[in-house]
């Protein structure tokens, strides 16, 4: 029989495994389609009318739970996530002709003298930093992650728009929105139906729209992403029963009309941890 150890990296790689599966046969993220929402079934109680009925907070319809610290698995590009690669070293990400003759152009120290050290933490590439995350509501419609590389604060806000006039930051400004399981949605929700299968149970996704982003960097040797990117995510919860792994699926897509020929697409994977205790804030860097 497995120790419980191999079998969480069993239940990780074979993730890991599914996710990547998914990409390469060209799809951004697990796919939804809409169904028509859940009906009441026959009850002796009458239904509470629209007025009356509270409109549920973000936080009381998410399908899943991601507060708490998680750590990253590494599972995927670790040449390129754990090493600052050289160079001309441009494999997997598709930058066109522009990108490429900026990277091949810059250079560390002016930008780490130009105290832009945290380009390469920007929401185009956060998550693929090897990292802690702490998650956290700030408030009932406000979903907040930190991460202890590069010391990042990302607000994933529950509304149907960015507010107007905002100012670009590394984060940018995040709007998110819960995708339902068609049993898991509630009446009030717009459900969607799942239709992949991976190694666990999904009951939905959260889906997170980055705009209002700083150019930034993809990778720490100067391949670029510029101010009018966009940045999609899905994120999904899996969970092994026998050894009680969590791994959260954070699936991204980055577009960019200046430096990419095509959207960008990458998986992150993060493991549920018991406590902070490995939590170590560490500031921006542009090496290791």
């Amino acid at each position: 029989m497995a120790t419980d150890g191999r079998r969480r990296w069993r239940f990780a790689q074979g993730l890991a495994c599914a996710v990547i599966g998914a990409l390469c046969i060209g799809r951004a993220g697990p796919s939804y389609a809409q169904h028509a929402a859940p009906r009441a079934g026959n009850s002796p109680t009458p239904p509470v009318s629209d007025q009356a009925r509270p409109t549920p907070t973000a936080r009381e319809q998410g399908p899943f739970d991601l507060t708490g610290f998680w750590v990253s698995l590494v599972t995927a590009d670790w040449r390129f996530r754990m090493v600052v690669p050289g160079r001309g070293e441009y494999a997997g990400i598709p930058i066109n002709g522009t990108g490429k003759a900026f990277a091949n152009r810059w250079a560390r120290s002016a930008d780490q003298s130009a105290g832009k050290q945290c380009e390469a933490y920007g929401a185009g590439v956060v998550m693929a930093v090897p990292e802690r995350l702490h998650i956290a509501w700030t408030d009932a419609q406000t979903l907040q992650v930190q991460t202890d590389a590069g010391m990042q604060t990302r607000l994933f806000h529950f509304v149907e728009q960015p507010p107007a006039a905002l100012p670009p930051s590394w984060q940018g400004y995040s709007t998110a929105r819960w995708l339902f399981a068609p049993t898991e949605a509630p009446a009030e929700a717009q459900p969607f139906a799942v239709t992949t299968a991976g190694p666990s149970t999904n009951k939905g996704q959260l889906q997170v729209d980055t705009t209002h982003l700083l150019p930034g960097l993809l990778r720490k040797n100067g391949v670029p992403y510029s101010a009018q990117a966009a940045v999609v995510e899905y994120w999904e919860l899996h969970s092994d029963t026998e050894s009680r792994m969590q791994v959260a699926a954070i699936t991204v897509q980055v577009t960019d009309p200046e430096y990419l020929a095509e959207p960008y697409v990458y998986t992150a994977l993060f493991q549920k941890q018991a406590d902070g205790s490995g939590w170590d804030p560490q500031p921006c860097s542009l090496s290791w």
